[in-house]
């Protein structure tokens, strides 16, 4: 059985997952001791049969014998449906208790390292353990520890028959072990190269459009076949042993049935015993060795249980349950940032180093540099997705590992560069599935995210359904959709990635009216861009290279400050390549993106006076 491990700081959850069930395996095993008794109906009544019931030509006493047996052939056949269900139970209570966690750890792990394979092995994980508790497996286990009372009547009826079962009984035993030893290499071979066959097929389907407009597909599934042939040769491997073994253990099973009775009707020769008893101890084998047989046909999903428990502990040791927190209340004064390093998940170089600036309510940061300059990931650091390696990030003095992760999502908002929409209607997505939204705060968010004309354009409007990943839209309709997302409940800091990226021109307009919006409530927002029209809104600027702050301040100081740098290093401010194509020029970066606009539109640089000062 999968034993309950010490129960410590680190994985408390593990140790109440099992611990909890003790209860039922003792029910369990109380069950499958009765069980084991009735057991003995079968070479009993044979038994009696041929000893008595032959001898004295009694029928009265065949038809007791057989109305006893009937009523313990079903009793046990009871005991037996009773046992099923509850390992049926046990293994969904196991699953109840753990799968909220292993959920929470699927999707909390990728923000602190790298994912193997899909990054759902957690769940089959869970899987795994949860189908071997279910089944038949247990049930070897729970009747291997009464073989010696078999063995011991076999030596009631005869020394030599006690003999010849123990001796069988040790050979099975040792079978048992040798299926152990064999198995484990072979059994973590298979999940190992079934994790690597999963990910390519994930990883072909997530970019399946790619694969077929670039003629991928022979490549892709030439990578997966051979991943595949990976798979199933570790897999034939393992089955090999389980199957090869098995039948081994099943021919010697029957083998010494048979030399049982061999040996019985030898000592009935020699009068040393009765006809009887060289039936019953025929059978009184025959159940002995049964859970042994059981166990090696069970032992590849037992393995697959245990390695799958032993990765379910580490992982709940690395992903510690959230604690709750004190509720804080709501932020309206800054959000800060001091000293923050940040090295991505998985990585060991930080990314972002020694972060420092404070933006006040009702304020907006346009962050800007070359790509790969640190703008996502300190975005990402802002509003809590990547813990920073070093300082803190504050929101009104209290650092975000002091919020609530859910009261702390109230009050962010947060669009990032590849916009994720979950299957679900259009107002779901908006109103981030929470139970009994405000309508008329789904439909505010879309007309602040200039998405709601669009909505309506569908045949279901706000109910239409957007499949999976938001599969349905467009890239833009999904922008749209996530800016009206991200502006759900008015949050007080919103922080948008590349949020123009695959918008027109009337898209990028709603976006500057959004973040207007954000300031005149006395939000913040954070705009990270690589195309400058939306800096004519924003009031700070942030410029990055390398990791690093190059400047940050007043938008028109940065800016005057990064084309003065372009001046005097002849036209190639750091950083400054590739940004904006939008722009002539760095010095036009408060008047751009006009000639998109329509006349009647507001002017891009009118969309965030009055600006705040410092």
């Amino acid at each position: 059985m999968l034993e309950a491990p010490q129960q410590t700081p680190s994985q408390p959850e593990a140790a109440a997952g099992v611990s909890s069930l003790r209860p039922a395996l003792a029910g369990i095993a109380l069950i499958s001791g009765v069980v084991n008794v009735l057991a003995l109906t079968a070479p009993l009544f044979m038994l009696q049969v041929y000893d008595r019931v032959l001898s004295s030509h009694s029928l009265p006493t065949l038809v007791g014998l057989a109305v006893l047996a009937t009523g313990l052939y079903a009793f046990q056949s009871l005991l037996d449906i009773i046992r099923s269900r509850v390992l049926l139970r046990i293994g969904e209570r196991f699953d109840h208790q753990l799968s909220g966690r292993v959920h929470e750890a699927v999707v909390r792990l990728p923000l602190l390292t790298r994912m193997p394979g899909d990054g759902l092995q957690p769940l089959r994980d869970l899987d795994n353990v949860r189908g071997f508790l279910s089944g038949q497996g247990p049930t070897a286990f729970f009747d291997l520890p009464w073989m010696p009372l078999y063995l011991g009547i076999c030596f009631i009826f005869h020394f030599w028959i006690g003999v010849t079962a123990l001796v069988g009984a040790i050979v099975l035993i040792s079978l048992t072990l040798l299926t152990d030893l064999l198995s484990h290499r072979p059994t973590r071979e298979t999940i190992r190269h079934g994790m690597a066959r999963n990910a390519l097929m994930e990883a072909g389907r997530r970019n399946a459009e790619v694969v077929s407009a670039m003629g991928l597909g022979e490549r892709i599934a030439e990578r997966w076949r051979q991943a595949n042939a990976g798979y199933l040769a570790a897999n034939r491997r393992a089955g090999d042993v389980a199957g090869g073994l098995g039948g081994v253990s099943r021919s010697l099973r029957m083998m010494l049935q048979s030399t049982i009775l061999g040996v019985g009707a030898w000592l009935v020769i020699e009068q040393e015993t009765t006809a009887g008893v060289m039936i019953a101890s025929s059978i009184m084998m025959s159940r002995a060795l049964a859970p042994v047989d059981l166990a090696i046909a069970s032992w590849r999903p037992f393995l697959m249980a245990c390695q799958s428990w032993t990765r379910l502990k580490e992982l709940l040791a690395k992903m510690p349950d959230t604690r709750s927190v004190m509720a804080l209340p709501a932020p309206e004064k800054e959000l800060r940032a001091e000293n923050v390093t940040i090295v991505p998940p998985g990585e060991k170089k930080p990314t972002v180093q020694a972060v420092n600036l404070v933006i006040p309510a009702g304020s907006a940061l346009g962050m800007i540099g070359p790509s790969g300059s640190g703008k996502s990931t300190l975005a990402r650091a802002l509003v809590g997705v990547w813990t920073p390696a070093g300082g803190k990030v504050r929101l009104d003095g209290a650092s975000l590992d002091q919020w609530d992760k859910s009261a702390l999502g109230r009050h962010v908002g947060y669009l990032p560069q590849g916009v994720e929409l979950f299957d679900g209607t259009i107002a779901d997505n908006i109103a981030r599935f929470e139970p009994g939204p405000d309508p008329a705060a789904i439909v505010a968010a879309a007309k602040a995210a200039g998405a709601h004309d669009l909505i309506l354009r569908f045949e279901k409007g706000y109910e239409t359904r957007i499949g999976e990943a938001g599969s349905s839209l467009s890239a833009g309709q999904r922008q749209r959709i996530g800016l009206a997302r991200a502006l759900y409940g008015d949050p007080f800091l919103v922080v948008l990635d590349e949020p123009n990226a695959n918008l027109d021109g009337d898209g990028e307009m709603a976006v500057a009216r959004a973040i207007r919006a954000v300031r005149e409530r006395n939000g913040i927002a954070v705009v990270v861009m690589h195309r400058p029209s939306a800096m004519g809104v924003v009031d700070l600027a942030l410029m990055m290279d390398a990791g690093r702050v190059k400047a940050f301040g007043p938008r028109d100081e940065v800016l005057s400050k990064v084309l003065k740098t372009r001046q005097s290093n002849g036209g190639a401010a750091p950083g400054a390549q590739g940004y904006g194509p939008t722009a002539r020029s760095l010095g036009s970066l408060r008047v751009v993106a006009n000639e998109t606009a329509d006349a009647d539109e507001p002017r891009l640089e009118d969309a965030g006076k009055p600006d705040v000062k410092h």
